[in-house]
């Protein structure tokens, strides 16, 4: 499952105040956010809510602990309700996902999918004990060879649904249809291995 991401993608601040329609405001330490090609979970990383007429873009950590001690980096969202949860957009403009390693490699492949039409696009998560998770849905087609489950991928001009959920939460928290995400080895290299 998705533990890993990037968000590197140009001029944050008129892209996301662009598509979410709302005037974006920066607490604390979100302001010198810095692109960064590798977010991994347990690390800080903003998140947007919509509060009032704003958008507020927060730092906040990855995944909160389980009862078992475990980090919630991903959660489930099939058959819950999420009406009157902490809902929040994870910026990204690329996530990864590893299956088996490569003969003659010890370490995993790394798979990199983007979204070639929406190249800033957010991930739908949920805030518990001062921390986010990422959403989790069944594999869309452009996934599903890769793992058994998906993160759920929005589209730039998606985010205020979720944040909204201006439509039907069933119909915002899907997989995207076929075609919609772009993928590339990322390691071993592509020109190794072929």
């Amino acid at each position: 499952m998705c533990n890993l991401y990037s968000l590197e993608t140009g001029d944050l601040f008129k892209t996301w105040e662009r598509v979410l329609r709302l005037p974006i405001v920066w607490e604390g330490k979100a302001s010198n956010f810095e692109p960064r090609p590798e977010i991994k979970m347990t690390e800080e990383a903003p998140i947007v809510r919509h509060v009032g007429d704003q958008a507020v873009v927060s730092m906040t950590q990855w995944a909160w602990r389980a009862p078992s001690g475990k980090p919630v980096f991903n959660f489930v969202s099939e058959g819950r309700d999420f009406s009157k949860s902490d809902r929040v957009l994870i910026p990204a403009d690329a996530f990864y996902e590893f299956t088996d390693a490569l003969p003659g490699q010890k370490r995993k492949t790394r798979w990199k999918f983007t979204m070639p039409e929406s190249p800033l696009f957010w991930v739908a998560g949920i805030v518990q004990k001062g921390c986010w998770t990422m959403l989790t849905t069944e594999p869309g087609p452009d996934i599903a060879p890769y793992h058994d489950r998906q993160i759920v991928v929005l589209a730039g001009d998606q985010g205020r649904d979720w944040l909204d959920l201006t439509r039907p939460q069933a119909e915002i928290l899907t997989h995207l249809p076929a075609g919609s995400l772009a993928v590339q080895r990322d390691f071993p290299p592509p020109d190794l291995f072929g």
